[in-house]
């Protein structure tokens, strides 16, 4: 029988009432919730800091308590990352949380993902102490501990995608050299990990769902999988967006690199991935392959890189390069020490004769970075408020620049899987060791498929690229990942055609002049007519260490969608 497993979180912070709305909106075996991110995982650690009880994401509890009756009462499963750096710590307190209430809960844990206490034993400080230092884990461990019969399992770092695999692997029994059934199982959980960016939210189209009356707040999805790992992604019916072949395609390109896809238990061939239209909001995704998984973890370090700070001038009406240039060459004379790090940024929002104020006026961004906190606090935060009478007519600022605050510093390593210890901590107590996948693979890039024929010359019109194509795009680290698509329909075979010849690392270059001096990788993936850039270094040290003004690139693919470029009218 199908499984239908949803999701209610994508990230800590997410919707908090969609635990409720996805318990209630209709039938679902498994419920999954993604808390954690690179970022969140620095949050985490510093709360640690605080306090050695935290660590996990309280706001799980919170929904469990207005929920887990309600969970247990419909035998709907829950599994969820919320445990963070202290899954045990959580377990505990659902344990507590479900005598309170009078429930009868069974709660189970994953933990061995946090190699704090073994930096130096697995050489991973190289570049400094961390402040966290967890191994992705695969999806074994919670199946284990849903084959032990727990209502909820809570996990420190497992891959997002394992969120899913694991009550897969579970419902149908399947083995380790399952790997096609797996590596289906792990698209799916990728489809689902980010909520409502597979039905309908953050999508490049969103103005065709809104004139339909289809956006509204989006219902989170949900993933029906069949004993082969095919499935089904759907949402509940009544709610709001929209499930679509775009939609699906879009998310399948958020964050990845090229055509395998890495994870514990599997390699996921996203080049063998097809997709159709299945019904109203409806789409299936077949023919997933699967390959031997890498023998390396990947593992996630944060460490405190420094302390920075930050302001931005308002520069308004007539000379604004002019102003730029005097209060830059004024501050930083000001200074008693030069941080060691200080970028200016100019933003020029003004317009020439504006009918307002903030229509007239452009922004000049600066922030500084140093690892005392006294040279990017009080010291900067003195010489810009100093200059308030002193410096270009109609100075102001959009808010006072503060005192130094820290920043986080990402960084992946990967050590041999067989150094970190799985376990799956059961209902009742007992501690069962998960051997990693034996014969694991090192992994390789895939060699780019010959490229399709090349579009016949023909008449074209000067357009923005987003007229023809979708974009999504994100972080991992200090690199930007862009994810670039066509439309499908009658004319889809011939815009992937002159997609795959025009939009090439050098042409990307031309159009988002930031990447210019950058390595970018690109890989073609004709199965879904897309292509997957990685622009290394973008973001400079990772979201933490806020680089950029886009510090996870989240708005790139849509700069890239409104730069204009010769579209041939045939497939206008």
């Amino acid at each position: 029988m199908t499984l239908r497993i949803g999701n209610a979180s994508g990230f800590y912070g997410d919707r908090f009432s969609a635990v409720r709305e996805m318990l209630t909106g209709g039938p679902l075996d498994v419920l999954t919730g993604d808390y954690l991110a690179e970022l969140t995982m620095l949050i985490l650690g510093r709360d640690r800091l605080k306090d050695a009880n935290r660590g996990y994401a309280r706001t799980f509890l919170r929904q469990l308590e207005e929920n887990l009756g309600l969970a247990v009462e419909r035998r709907v499963k829950i599994v969820t990352n919320a445990g963070g750096l202290n899954p045990a710590g959580l377990a505990d307190a659902l344990r507590g949380l479900a005598d309170r209430l009078g429930i009868e809960a069974r709660i189970a844990h994953v933990t061995g993902d946090d190699l704090l206490d073994r930096t130096g034993e697995l050489g991973l400080n190289s570049a400094g102490e961390p402040l966290t230092a967890n191994a992705y884990l695969g999806a074994w461990g919670i199946a284990e501990c849903l084959d032990a019969g727990a209502d909820v399992v809570v996990t420190g770092r497992v891959t997002d995608a394992s969120l899913v695999v694991g009550p897969a692997a579970a419902h149908y029994g399947w083995g380790r050299e399952d790997y096609d059934a797996l590596a289906g199982a792990v698209v799916a959980g990728h489809v689902l990990e980010c909520g409502a960016q597979t039905t309908g939210g953050n999508y490049a189209f969103f103005t065709e769902l809104t004139g339909r009356g289809r956006l509204g707040t989006p219902g989170f999805p949900i993933a029906e999988i069949d004993a082969d790992g095919s499935c089904v992604i759907t949402k509940h019916d009544g709610t709001g967006g929209e499930v679509n072949v775009e939609t699906v395609t879009a998310q399948l390109l958020y964050e990845i690199t090229g055509a395998r896809y890495a994870g514990p238990d599997v390699t996921a061939r996203f080049d063998s991935i097809a997709l159709e239209q299945d019904g109203v909001d409806r789409v299936r995704i077949s023919g997933v392959r699967g390959e031997a998984p890498p023998p390396t973890l990947k593992v996630c370090l944060n460490t405190l890189g420094g302390f920075r700070n930050e302001t931005t001038f308002v520069l308004t009406g007539l000379d604004i390069d002019a102003k730029a240039d005097l209060v830059k060459a004024q501050l930083e004379a000001g200074l008693s020490k030069r941080p060691a790090e200080l970028t200016w940024t100019l933003a020029r929002t003004d317009h020439d004769d504006a009918d307002t104020e903030q229509r007239a006026s452009a922004l000049l961004h600066c922030a500084v970075r140093d690892p005392d906190p006294t040279v990017a606090g009080r010291a900067f935060s003195a010489a810009a408020v100093e200059l308030a009478l002193a410096s270009y007519p109609g100075f102001h600022v959009t808010a006072p620049p503060t005192d130094a605050a820290p920043y986080g510093v990402y960084r992946a390593e990967y050590v041999p899987a067989e150094a970190v210890e799985h376990i799956a901590v059961l209902p009742g107590g007992d501690r069962l060791t998960i051997a990693p996948t034996a014969g694991g693979i090192p992994l390789a890039a895939v060699p780019d498929p010959p490229p399709p024929p090349a579009p016949p010359p023909g008449r074209t019109r000067r357009a923005p690229l987003g007229t023809v194509l979708g974009a999504r795009s994100g972080d991992k680290g200090g690199d930007a990942n862009l994810g670039v698509w066509v439309r499908p329909g009658e004319h889809a075979d011939a815009a992937y055609r002159w997609l795959a010849h025009t939009l090439s690392t050098e042409k990307l270059r031309e159009l988002l002049p930031e990447t210019a001096d950058l390595t970018i990788q690109r890989h073609p993936l004709p199965n879904l007519r897309a292509v997957n850039f990685v622009i290394e270094g973008l973001l400079g040290l990772g979201v933490a260490s806020q680089h950029r003004f886009d510090p996870q690139a989240k708005a790139l693919g849509e700069w890239l969608r409104g730069r204009h470029a010769d579209i041939p009218e045939a497939i206008l």
